[in-house]
């Protein structure tokens, strides 16, 4: 089984109703998806997407993944479908990182492989331990009152973890938020507070001393993991790192010198499923919490989040993030990634369980192959 042809195509997904979804580093109001078909010589097609949040949320952008793409695709041509590793490397030998456009490649050989044994991508992952996984809801950078009610809705709603998104507006704001959403919720749900790299060292300081009393993790305050790791001991609260793991490497280092009590992981960011199995297992070792996510996408990307999430010990799982709330339309309608009560129900079918409608995102932008 071999590569004979890759599609490449562009999709482009609002916010609902002409939304923003507001964070401290930036305000988003639409995205452009890449995604990756992979034909093989026997007719099975396989899938793959990647859609970074933007261009200043990490470094990572939509023309840079689809340069990328078309630096690794002609090498791919002809190449057997047989196993992961022999494919990875032919991807290193074409382009030095970028794993955040490796990563739509990943998942698709993993559609295939699954496809062609008959199994989920959850089976070929380690296995699932769960028929749904927990969803998390994201509440944008806003007004307390109207955050701390929409936390409530979404509570009711099933949610088992909310996170609060803060910064890029004053301390008085951030603090008011916290002490809101959590006289709104209380235990039912559990909190993280997502600085999105947007706070100094003092300021997430004095905003962990002005909410002491209320039980959340802080994901990500400030740019670097240097600059997190000044936080060591000073805190109450737990932190988690998310933007700050940028490839295998920086998560060892993190879990190592004990910066990070828990992550927020994005499957792109660090290069696909398959390195992604090696991080998930890196923190069962040192029961290190954390999610599995991607910054944006459409039902290729949710398929993919949630495979892995299911292969997640629960008591160590964070959640998964999927856009599905914040997006309109689906890429399979018979067999949509959706949230429901809260929780994700894993895919049963083989490869990702999703297959994109013909037509669904008009011509290709780029095809390599026959």
């Amino acid at each position: 089984m071999r590569i004979e042809r890759i599609n490449v195509y562009s999709k482009l997904l609002p916010v609902k109703g002409g939304g923003v979804y507001r964070m401290a580093s930036d305000d988003v109001q639409s995205l452009d998806s890449t995604l990756v078909e992979i034909v093989t010589n026997n007719g099975l097609t396989g899938w793959g997407e990647t859609c970074p949040i933007g261009p200043v949320y990490q470094p990572h952008h939509t023309l840079g993944a689809r340069a990328a793409i078309d630096e690794i695709a002609p090498g791919l041509i002809g190449q057997e479908i047989a196993s992961i590793r022999p494919l990875a490397k032919r991807m290193d030998e074409r382009l030095n990182g970028h794993g955040y456009a490796k990563a739509a490649f990943d998942i698709g050989f993993l559609d295939i492989l699954g496809q062609r044994l008959g199994v989920p991508v959850s089976t070929l992952l380690g296995g699932a331990l769960t028929d749904r996984v927990q969803s998390y809801y994201s509440l944008i950078v806003g007004d307390p009152d109207e955050t701390a009610r929409i936390a409530a809705d979404k509570v009711k709603a099933g949610y088992p973890r909310l996170q609060v998104k803060i910064g890029g507006r004053n301390l008085e704001q951030d603090v008011a938020t916290i002490h809101k959403v959590w006289e709104a919720v209380g235990f039912r749900a559990r909190l993280v507070v997502d600085g999105n790299r947007g706070l100094t060292t003092a300021y997430a300081m004095n905003l962990d001393r002005l909410c002491a009393s209320i039980p959340f993790a802080l994901e990500q305050p400030c740019n670097t993991m240097d600059e997190v790791a000044t936080l060591k001991g000073r805190l109450v609260h737990p932190v988690y790192l998310d933007e700050s793991t940028e490839d295998q490497n920086a998560v060892l280092r993190a879990v190592s010198s004990g910066i990070a009590d828990g992550f927020g992981f994005k499957v792109t960011r660090l290069g696909g499923l398959t390195k992604m199995t090696t991080i998930r297992d890196l923190c069962a070792i040192r029961s290190l919490p954390h999610s599995c996510d991607d910054a944006w996408g459409g039902d290729i990307i949710a398929a993919a989040c949630t495979h892995l999430a299911s292969t997640v010990e629960p008591r160590r799982f964070e959640g998964a993030w999927i856009a599905q709330e914040y997006i309109e339309d689906h890429y399979d309608e018979a067999n949509p990634i959706v949230i429901t009560g809260g929780h994700i129900p894993v895919p049963q079918g083989p490869g990702l369980g999703v297959k994109p409608e013909q037509g669904t995102f008009g011509d290709p932008i780029a095809v390599y192959g026959s």
